[in-house]
């Protein structure tokens, strides 16, 4: 059984449909990749996973369990965790409080019994930014804020993550030990889902990938399935062939 099963979902606006019967599964101890062109519904799947938006029709199910009416609080006690596209930390506090603030959170009452500062200290080392601790959070670099927010979902100590462009903002050598932290996540059992524009990343992390074009799944497979597929070539570059692909070359050479 997979760890979740989004069961033909569709998101409607009025009369715009955001997501369109999708359908797709994520296996536990996986990295999963939903792709797609901006615009795709991406995002919007993320929100009717974690409960910030109820479907139109469909259900979601972790572990079996129909979750879809579950508000978000009993799905984040349940494993979920996220982070979000536009950053969402606690601008006026330090970073090594914004995590403090979810461990607090996650460990309720029980938590008066401990100092966090250890676990603090851990999750800041673990995720590379141990050396921005006392500094605010509204005041370091886009890409420290990130992990930041990946420390702080971290702490809830989820099953199922969810990231939404985690990587935007890192450089290049921050890039690849993101990746390989996604790694040692999942090879620790924890299931990762993430929505991701840096294609080099997700080829190298993920074992499996899910490509959305408005609102609709076109393709799901591994990496070199998605790679060599002419429906996801089409939605991202607009040609689904060498023809095509060297009529487009000479047209952006004029």
């Amino acid at each position: 059984m997979p760890l979740l099963h989004v069961d033909d979902v569709v998101v409607q606006f009025g009369g715009v449909t955001a997501v369109n019967h999708a359908q797709f599964e994520v296996e536990e101890g996986t990295i999963t990749g939903l792709i797609g062109p901006n615009g795709a519904g991406k995002t919007t799947c993320f929100n009717v996973i974690t409960g910030l938006q109820t479907p139109t029709s469909g259900k979601v199910l972790l572990d079996g369990r129909d979750i879809t009416r579950m508000p978000v609080h009993r799905r984040s006690r349940r494993g979920i965790g996220r982070t979000f596209q536009r950053l969402e930390a606690f601008g006026s506090l330090t970073v090594a409080d914004n995590v403090r603030t979810a461990l607090d959170i996650h460990d309720g009452f029980s938590g008066i019994f401990r100092s966090a500062n250890a676990d603090i200290e851990h999750l800041l080392d673990r995720v590379g930014i141990a050396g921005y601790a006392q500094e605010r959070a509204d005041s370091v670099p886009t890409g420290v804020a990130r992990l930041l927010e990946l420390a702080r979902a971290l702490a809830c100590d989820p099953r199922l993550l969810l990231l939404d462009e985690p990587s935007s903002g890192l450089d290049e050598s921050e890039t690849e030990a993101f990746g390989d932290l996604l790694k040692e996540l999942a090879s620790e059992g924890r299931t990762v889902l993430m929505v991701e524009h840096d294609m080099d990343l997700v080829m190298a992390v993920c074992d499996a990938i899910h490509v959305l074009d408005f609102g609709s799944i076109i393709a799901q497979g591994t990496p070199a399935e998605i790679r060599a597929n002419k429906l996801v070539q089409k939605a991202y570059l607009g040609y689904a062939d060498e023809a095509d692909a060297a009529d487009e070359t000479k047209v952006m050479s004029l």
